[in-house]
């Protein structure tokens, strides 16, 4: 079965550009990563604008932005953390520095535990009412990989 991740990170006022930049120079790292952990579903990052009523960013001066990463994964959530401490923790210690809260567990690799709980309280997947995920199969990633090929 999957679990859902809904990581939502207010940016630090001004580091917008600093968010899209970074996150454009780590895409393939992050795709392969990603893949190599191999038990995530779907990844994708969204930039959200709070000061605006669909949150679609745009060209506004206000600096109200939020980093939202979204994941569907197999496995536990504490096992699911340690994966992306692994796999993905530079990515995240070239992120983190630029959203609310992030540099205090920066490197993550030094800092899982407070990285998970970081991860726990900005996950709004975790927090009521937003606990369903709606699965329209029950197989894992590695089955439905090894069912391909």
């Amino acid at each position: 079965m999957a679990s859902p991740l809904t990581l939502l990170m207010p940016v630090l006022p001004g580091k917008i550009q600093d968010i899209s930049q970074t996150l454009g120079q780590y895409q393939s790292k992050l795709d392969a990563a990603l893949t190599s952990i191999g038990t995530v579903h779907y990844a994708r990052t969204l930039v959200l604008d709070a000061s605006v009523a669909n949150l679609q960013p745009g060209t506004n001066a206000n600096d109200s932005y939020v980093l939202a990463i979204i994941t569907e994964f197999d496995g536990s959530f504490d096992a699911y953390i340690n994966d992306f401490v692994s796999g993905v923790g530079p990515i995240f210690d070239a992120v983190l520095p630029f959203v609310v809260g992030g540099a205090a567990v920066v490197p993550v690799a030094d800092n899982v535990a407070a990285f998970e709980a970081f991860v726990t309280l900005n996950d709004a997947s975790q927090h009521a009412p937003n606990t369903s995920l709606y699965q329209a199969y029950t197989y894992t990633v590695q089955q439905i990989l090894a069912a391909g090929s």
